[in-house]
Order: C-alpha cells, then sequence, then structure tokens
C-alpha cells in the first residue's frame, strides 16, 4: 500500500476549533451540528469536523441569505 494517502488526508478539527475558525461559541458550534447544519464525523463518544465540509456548510449559509 503506498505512503502517499497519508498526504491526501486533511486535519480533523475539534469544535473548539470550528469555534474559534468561525468565531462561534463552542455550544453554537454542537447546536448546528446536531441541526445538521454542519456536518460532523462521529468516533464514538467524539465529535470531529473535516475543514473542508464546514467551509462548505457556510458557503451554504451565505448562499442561502443572498437568496
Amino acid at each position: 500500500m503506498p505512503n502517499d494517502w497519508l498526504s491526501n488526508t486533511e486535519e480533523l478539527w475539534l469544535a473548539r476549533e470550528v469555534a474559534k475558525f468561525t468565531k462561534l461559541s463552542e455550544r453554537t458550534v454542537f447546536t448546528l451540528t446536531q441541526d445538521g447544519v454542519i456536518p460532523c464525523i462521529r468516533l464514538g463518544r467524539s465529535v470531529r469536523y473535516r475543514p473542508a465540509a464546514v467551509l462548505e456548510a457556510l458557503q451554504k449559509l451565505e448562499r442561502g441569505a443572498a437568496e
């Protein structure tokens, strides 16, 4: 198996990192996650976020607000 598959992966964010990036509270990030606005990856009780998915969710919100 080639080792370059790791170079194509992105680091997963914690809710704290999403909150810092979006300038929202962690509680708001969790609420938006529960409401399905921000997609997440659940690993047992842990919740992680793909940065690209967070950006895409924000872009969808932005487009929705513009309509």
